[in-house]
């Protein structure tokens, strides 16, 4: 199975493929042979503005259209995406190097998020007050206008339809930046939408973050920012909002925690651990890299753990069989290995027998083992920054009070899991952990309805659930008198 790419893309405004003004280019880098992919446009303040004007002309009318007209699009939306999944699938592999299984199944979960939203934009309701017999206040939710997101690199095709989604659903429009390292599903899903929705109300810009990003946020005409990235994007992206006082929603960085106690399945949890870690070569915002596991079971756990981590098969992408393949880039393999030199230099220690990785089909590929450290320091830099790779940590706790602490301790608060057979602790420990979000008894699990964000610097706002459309939309209030005659209220 394989399919074309295009040379160069165009960026994608008003319903067609359009030239960019910006002269500069980027590059797309295969990460399994570092072979240019196809080449597209480095957009610049202009191309941007040309994308805001034409999605502010499709709300007028996009906006009016009536929620089961917008509910009949986004499902059709999400028949397109099923219908070309092989294709779609193939296309997030080859830029991004996960297994093609995964990506199958993300633009499944793709389809998924729009279809919630087609049939929850049809119960968003605003409120009635009845304040006298003749006096009635009532409110209702209207969409902002414009909303500008820019997403991230490691699920690129997941991140523009989730994020989109609830955005078009609610009537507003978009212009969409996808991350420079991996903007093919993007590009190619919006021919799909197009061919769906009217002119103008998706389009998607292309470019780095600090330009084309940074246009985006800066315009005038952008009623919202919706970001994933680092929390240092994250600050710059307030920053750069703040002048003309934009809504945002930022969903940034983790250092999660899974916490181990005495009682928990250990053959179900050291499953779930890997798969936490490890998911997507741990590049993922949740990774649960951070393994704490009472005293008494820690053994065990390890010992579970290094035989899953041992037979792991990395290879290539393409291949049924294979469970992990490339990083997404060389800049972000060569960040990784710097984290994995820096945890020897911090003392640690080795769980797993390393391992080098060579997949004969592609000796350029960007294969990394994965790896799970023990003896490190809970203040030093490996166990408090986000790595966003196959790295993840290992270590033991006798007192709970110390552990949630450490657990708290770093300054990110996004995703932690809990293993353990007593209810009543998942409770507790679920309560004291500072995060948006506490898996129990698994992991990685994103329904849709299921409300995902952070706290902390882990950024504000809540992702794929019904309450992210209050986020794109505002409340109008309207106080009707219908007596015949003018009294005053106070009197």
């Amino acid at each position: 199975m394989e399919f074309s790419i295009r040379p160069h893309y165009d960026l994608f405004i008003d319903g067609v493929r359009t030239s960019a003004h910006s002269s500069e280019t980027l590059e797309c880098i295969s990460p399994l042979t570092q072979e240019s992919l196809f080449r597209f446009p480095d957009a610049d303040a202009e191309d941007v503005d040309r994308a805001v004007k034409a999605a502010q002309r499709a709300f007028v009318t996009w906006a009016q259209v009536p929620a089961r007209k917008r509910q009949a699009l986004l499902d059709a939306c999400a028949d397109a995406l099923v219908a070309n999944v092989d294709r779609l699938a193939w296309l997030e592999t080859t830029n991004c190097g996960k297994p093609f299984r995964e990506s199958h199944a993300n633009v499944l979960v793709a389809a998924e998020r729009l279809r919630y939203y087609a049939g929850a934009c049809r119960v968003l309701e605003g409120t009635l007050l009845p304040v006298t017999r003749d006096i009635t206040s009532y409110g209702q939710r209207t969409p902002l206008g414009v909303v500008g997101i820019i997403g991230a690199w490691n699920f690129p095709l997941n991140m523009f339809i989730g994020k989109i989604a609830p955005a078009i659903a609610t009537g507003n429009t978009v212009v969409y930046k996808p991350a420079d390292s991996t903007p093919l599903t993007t590009l190619e899903s919006a021919e799909l939408l197009a061919a769906i929705l009217p002119a103008g109300v998706v389009n998607v810009v292309t470019g780095r973050g600090t330009s084309t990003g940074a246009a985006l946020v800066a315009h005038p005409g952008v009623r919202k920012i919706s970001v994933t990235g680092s929390t240092a994007t994250g600050r710059r992206v307030m920053e750069g909002a703040s002048s003309t006082l934009k809504r945002l929603t930022l969903e940034l960085g983790g250092k999660n925690a899974q916490i181990v106690y005495p009682d928990a399945d250990l053959d179900r949890a050291a499953q779930a651990i890997a798969l936490g870690a490890f998911l997507n070569q741990g590049q993922v915002c949740t990774a649960g890299s951070r393994i704490l596991a009472h005293s008494s079971i820690a053994a065990g756990l390890k010992d579970r753990l290094r035989d899953l981590i041992a037979r792991l098969r990395i290879g290539d992408p393409f291949d049924s069989t294979s469970q992990m393949g490339t990083l997404a880039s060389k800049v972000h393999f060569d960040r990784v290995h710097d984290y994995v030199e820096l945890a020897r230099q911090e003392g640690g220690k080795l769980v797993a027998a390393e391992r080098q990785v060579r997949v004969e089909k592609y000796p350029r590929g960007l294969f990394m083992a994965p790896m799970l450290f023990e003896n490190l320091d809970p203040a030093g830099r490996v166990q408090r920054e986000e790595i966003f790779g196959p790295v993840a940590t290992f270590s033991e706790w006798s007192d709970e009070r110390a552990m949630l602490d450490e657990v708290n301790g770093v300054e990110q608060g996004l995703a932690a899991g809990v293993w353990t057979r007593d209810l009543a602790q998942a409770h507790a420990a679920a309560q004291a952990i500072e995060s948006g979000r506490v898996w129990v008894n698994c992991y990685n699990l994103f329904p849709s309805g299921a409300a995902f964000g952070g706290s902390k610097a882990s950024g504000f706002g809540r992702e794929d659930a019904f309450e992210t459309m209050f986020d794109f939309t505002e409340v109008k209030n309207v106080i009707v008198d219908a007596g015949t005659t003018w009294r005053n209220f106070y009197d």
